[in-house]
């Protein structure tokens, strides 16, 4: 392993509530839910409707503009209902989930022994393929291409993180599997982002780079940009840890298990802890009887605070998200609140008394603390920011439509996530998520 990458930029925000390293599992959820939106520029096909019978692994919908990529039922059941939004958009697919349906029988092999080709076709077929995503644009990869490489960051650095070490505990040989499938995909490497101590560190067939600093140093893009930077026309490959479970359960079974582990954090939570249960579960089926209290608002969130989809009991949790965070709703007054010392307060900018505390935890809420500003050149961005780009100048090419400005200014290189922690202390308020989604599909619809 090579010498760590240190990263001095960034900024770890001191939430309370990271999850004890205690496991429960949790019973099969009577309902669990496919959706289209989490996909992004995907324009799903239907192939069941309400009342079908399905089998965990049995296609639910397709992309219409790639039909080989399907979209697999996470367990069995029946389709209970079909919910549409606007334009009859597909929001999500509902099973009624029964223990007896079984699942598909795919291929049961050892991926050395396959072409890369046969271990594309089981990952498509099985449903798997959404779980690689490429990079540029941070959307599915395309089975037509090739990557240079694939990257996995085994560590995740954003508030109340679940520990990767822990969640693939006693599982690393399954894990090894996946990256052996993984490997027959591209002519490069397989490349391993890990972290101080790691469980990783032992696995084979892979690339190692070991980085240190604060968040997002977890973030798979900052590391893609400080071992090999994308150029135009450069295509790397990237997938989640637990998703190479998937991959690996595949072929050490020949069926699909979309068995998932969640960590449950935030200052809401009564016990943070882990939880296993299955992909597309109800959030009211891991939340339930774990919040501190309901006399008032909480903000329940798929993912982590930072880049996550805000959701309520009633909905689904997010096909790539690992983590379900609840902090106070926080729809309060707070007179002079900016005037004060500030002891109880986290701050990016150091400006509170907080700042002599820095191992202090606190119960932060979804308050912004101000309204829109406008968008100024503050330096404030590139602070938080680990990588050779000027990301203010790069938003701006974006509101202007400035196609040209958008790639010199790097543009290819970063997806939501990098620039989660620049919106998270933006003093205009600014939606800098939103922003660069509207570019990169810009570029999508412009250059492909």
């Amino acid at each position: 392993m090579s010498e760590a990458i240190k990263l001095r930029k960034g900024l770890n925000i001191k939430l309370k509530g990271s999850a004890n390293k205690e496991l429960e599992t949790l019973s099969i959820p009577s309902t669990v839910a496919l959706k289209p939106t989490d996909f992004p520029g995907l324009t799903p096909k239907l192939k069941v409707k309400a009342d079908a019978l399905v089998k965990a692994g049995d296609a639910l919908f397709y992309d219409k503009y790639h039909p080989e990529v399907l979209f697999t039922a996470p367990y069995g059941g029946k389709v209970i209902s079909v919910n549409r939004g606007e334009r009859r958009k597909v929001l999500e697919v509902v099973i009624e989930t029964d223990e007896n349906a079984g699942s598909v029988e795919f291929t049961k092999a050892d991926p050395t022994s396959l072409s890369g080709e046969e271990v594309k076709e089981q990952l498509l077929k099985s449903g798997l393929w959404p779980f690689v995503k490429k990079r540029p644009y941070g959307i599915i990869a395309s089975p037509d291409e090739k990557p240079i490489s694939i990257y996995i960051s085994t560590f995740d650095t954003a508030p109340s993180a679940p520990d990767y070490n822990f969640v693939v505990e006693g599982q690393l040989d399954t894990f090894q599997i996946g990256i052996n499938a993984l490997a027959k995909l591209t002519d490069g490497k397989v490349i391993l982002g890990v972290n101080g101590n790691s469980a990783f560190s032992s696995v084979k067939n892979v690339e190692i780079n070991s980085f240190e600093g604060p968040h997002p140093a977890g973030n798979v893009g900052i590391q893609i940009h400080h071992t090999a930077p994308l150029n135009k026309g450069d295509v790397v490959w990237t997938v989640n840890v637990q998703d190479v479970l998937f991959m690996g359960r595949l072929f050490e079974t020949g069926k699909v298990d979309f068995t998932k582990i969640f960590a449950v954090t935030g200052p809401e939570v009564e016990n943070p802890k882990y939880v296993k249960t299955i992909l597309g579960a109800p959030v009211a089926s891991v939340t339930e009887g774990k919040l501190i209290s309901a006399d008032y608002k909480q903000r329940i969130i798929s993912g982590n605070v930072l880049t996550g989809t805000k959701v309520k009991m009633q909905c689904y949790l997010g096909y790539y998200d690992s983590q379900v965070s609840v902090i106070p709703e926080g729809n309060d007054y707070e007179l002079f609140g900016w005037a004060t010392l500030g002891a109880k307060k986290f701050s990016a900018s150091k400006t509170f008394i907080s700042s002599l505390f820095p191992k202090k935890e606190y119960e932060m809420n979804a308050n912004l603390h101000g309204g829109d500003r406008a968008f100024v050149v503050s330096g404030q961005y590139e602070k938080l920011l680990p990588m050779d780009i000027l990301p203010v100048h790069l938003l701006k090419a974006i509101l202007v439509n400035d196609i040209d400005k958008m790639e010199q200014l790097g543009i290819y290189e970063v997806v939501e996530e990098d620039l989660a922690l620049c919106e998270y202390a933006c003093t205009s308020k600014i939606k800098v998520q939103d922003i660069l989604r509207t570019g990169i599909n810009t570029m999508i619809k412009e250059l492909g």
